[in-house]
């Protein structure tokens, strides 16, 4: 995608602090980190979101995020860590090329996640348990 700037970072048109490469992805610092030590895993590949992915990719994501929250939990010692990933405008992705945050938390980093909650009917568990098992 001649426009998406993790293509551009993938293939070295644009710089990036550059955490890991491998055949599949690149792990980068984020350019506007929510915390100190924000890590973004993308894709080289572009693929707009999670249904764009292949099952290679899929499969080799979650050990890479593993290994980078090791390493950010080894040298950083946050107390927490969100892994967060947006799909599609509506649930709050602006760049359409799939990445995956690593977002260390430091207590009172001012970092919030809300959504608000509300408790299932059993009926309505039901009904999606019947429309979304596998």
């Amino acid at each position: 995608m001649h426009n998406c700037i993790f293509c551009k970072i993938s293939t070295g048109e644009l710089s990036a602090h550059v955490l890991h490469e491998d055949e599949l992805f690149l792990a980068i610092l984020d350019r506007f980190p929510a915390t100190q030590g924000h890590t973004l895993i993308i894709p080289k590949r572009h693929a707009e979101n999670i249904f764009g992915l292949s099952d290679a990719e899929a499969a080799a994501l979650m050990p890479l995020a593993k290994k980078i929250a090791d390493k950010i939990q080894a040298e950083l010692s946050p107390a927490g860590l969100n892994l967060l990933q947006n799909n599609g405008k509506a649930a709050g992705q602006v760049i359409f090329h799939f990445h995956l945050h690593l977002i260390p938390r430091y207590g009172n980093d001012d970092v919030t996640f809300h959504h608000p909650s509300r408790e299932a009917s059993l009926p309505e568990l039901e009904e999606m348990t019947g429309r979304l098992k596998l």
